[in-house]
């Protein structure tokens, strides 16, 4: 099966991240590897409430890494493996511009 995860920003052409020949992260290691990069970013929660699902998580860290943090191939590649095994989706597109996420 295909895995892969696709970010886009605006004005910028989308990044594939190919994870096929990629080693899965484990469930637990992709939480909290997401985790640390909210914290290191200084992330805010998406909802008023303060209520944080893992896929805002995603989408904040990707928002807050910008373009500049994915040219760096290994953190891009983290970043991937992170996003596929915390939501548990071997497709995942992180669409920064429209702050969306789909499967």
């Amino acid at each position: 099966m295909r895995s892969e995860v696709t970010v886009t920003f605006q004005n910028s052409p989308p990044l594939r991240l190919d994870l096929n020949e990629v080693q899965p992260m484990p469930h637990d290691m992709a939480r909290q590897w997401l985790d640390e990069q909210f914290t290191r970013m200084g992330c805010e929660p998406l909802r008023p409430t303060g209520k944080l699902l893992t896929a805002d998580k995603v989408l904040v860290v990707a928002q807050a890494a910008g373009p500049q943090q994915f040219a760096d191939a290994a953190w891009a590649q983290a970043f991937a493996r992170a996003a596929s095994a915390a939501l548990a989706r071997p497709m995942i597109h992180v669409d920064v511009a429209a702050m969306g996420l789909t499967y």
